[in-house]
């Protein structure tokens, strides 16, 4: 035997190395985990409250999931925000239907907000009113047998508007069978908001990109209460309405749809007066214009301009002092920053509206500039006169009827004004109107006399 294979026989062979038993392992984990599980009643309530707290949240989201595919395919909501005039008119709608449920014992709101309407009367005096409408919150009202949930949010984290009124939204939901009351519903709301403004006229003021009714609707001043010269107020009338009845005539030949009417003359003839009976003649509002208004800038009233309520007439008093100086400064140094090229762009420049009639009112038509007068911008410059022996004969008829004293007194009158402008004493419409208003007959016509002998040949 060789020496190589002697030493390979007497070298031992290595120790085997044990195969670990998985099995076995698997077994004594096991028995470790229940040996655990049975003796610590703690782990075990645990764990069961962590697959309580599990199968909980996945059924609450289950819930949620299905209650929104749910709501999604029989519920539909309509939703309007403060800005839309549709807000407004619900809310006085709502107002008076929770009214009419509270009688019937279906009264379901309870959370109010009060508003205060002041009715100014003739003599000076005030009315006062409160109404409750539905506050912040969610109310429910039935509505041709459907029932309807209503909730007002009030955001007040949102940035602040111009006018500094919070940002408020309505959203009416009810069954998707029932969508079709929603029309129903906001034309019901219109037409109660429109019959109390049935003989009335509105007058709209700017607040910061948008116009917002300022104060209650006004009665509507009839046309012949406004006593003006011989055929101005006719003249004036017969080419609104011809402009208003020759919409397609501009359109087919390509002209825009805008008028702009310039009234001048003394103060108190009846400038303003009427415009306000002509606005309210045609059942228009009154869109009011100050062109030194805080804030207002050219591209501020361009866009003013552009975007006018339904059935209105802009009316800018005083043009003339708008522009004297071309730059206004108050006394607190705040200064206008509406230039006179960037009011003639709005009246009529590219960006300008369209479907507009625009009364400018003056004292001092000298003043005003050559570019704003032309036509286009201005269509009917007209007078409007201090009284005549017509007008204030016309006047005096209107306040007093009577015997033929009265008509004696009258033709007083008309002698005194017309003595008066043949010796360049003039009297304004206005001046009559308060000796009328304050004095019996006799006295207002005392009243003339005097002031007519203690003028100097100066217009009024």
């Amino acid at each position: 035997m060789s020496e190589t294979s002697i030493q390979e026989a007497a070298t031992p062979a290595p120790p085997a190395v044990p195969t670990p038993d998985i099995s076995s392992s698997n077994a004594a984990s096991s028995s470790w985990l229940s040996s655990i599980v049975g003796d610590n009643q703690l782990f075990a309530a645990g764990v069961g409250l962590m697959g309580a707290g599990v199968g909980l949240t996945l059924l609450r989201r289950g819930v949620t999931l299905s209650s929104t595919a749910l709501q999604r395919r029989m519920l539909v909501s309509l939703e309007f925000n403060v800005k839309d005039p549709s807000y407004h008119w619900f809310l006085h709608w709502l107002s008076q239907h929770t009214n009419a449920m509270k009688s019937r014992g279906l009264e379901r709101t309870h959370q109010l907000s009060v508003v205060t309407d002041i009715l100014k009367r003739g003599n000076g005096s005030q009315n006062v009113a409160f109404r409750l409408v539905a506050g912040p919150g969610v109310h429910w009202l039935k509505y041709r047998g459907a029932w309807m949930r209503v909730s007002r949010e009030r955001e007040t984290r949102a940035a602040p508007d111009p006018s500094g009124m919070p940002w408020e939204t309505v959203t009416l939901t009810t069954l998707s069978r029932d969508r079709g009351l929603f029309p129903q519903l906001l034309a019901d709301a219109r037409d109660l908001a429109l019959t109390g403004l049935e003989g009335r006229l509105q007058i709209h003021t700017a607040w910061g990109l948008e116009w917002r009714p300022f104060g209650k609707p006004r009665r509507k001043r009839p046309l012949g209460s406004v006593v003006l010269g011989e055929g101005v107020a006719e003249k004036v009338m017969n080419d609104v309405q011809a402009f208003l009845g020759r919409r397609q005539w501009y359109a087919d030949r390509g002209i825009p749809y805008r008028r702009g009417y310039l009234l001048h003359g003394p103060p108190g003839s009846g400038k303003s007066s009427f415009i306000q009976a002509l606005a309210g003649e045609l059942n228009y509002d009154i869109c009011l214009l100050n062109l030194s208004e805080r804030g207002l800038a050219d591209d501020k009233l361009t866009h003013l301009m552009s975007n006018l309520p339904e059935r209105s007439i802009v009316l800018i008093e005083d043009v003339d002092a708008a522009f004297n100086k071309r730059v206004q400064t108050s006394a607190d140094g705040y200064q206008s920053s509406v230039t006179f090229s960037g009011f003639l762009n709005a009246l009529d420049g590219v960006a300008s509206g369209e479907e507009r009639i625009i009364f400018m009112t003056t004292n001092h038509p000298e003043r005003l500039d050559p570019a704003l007068v032309r036509p286009g911008r201005v269509d009917m410059d007209v007078l409007v006169d201090d009284a005549s022996p017509a007008q204030a004969r016309r006047l005096f008829d209107k306040f007093y009827e009577g015997n033929e004293d009265v008509k004696v007194l009258g033709d007083e009158l008309e002698g005194l004004v017309k003595d008066g402008v043949a010796h360049g004493r003039r009297i304004s419409m206005a001046m009559l109107q308060g000796f009328f208003i304050r004095s019996d007959v006799k006295e207002a016509i005392a009243e003339t006399r005097t002031y007519l002998s203690q003028t100097d040949g100066a217009s009024s």
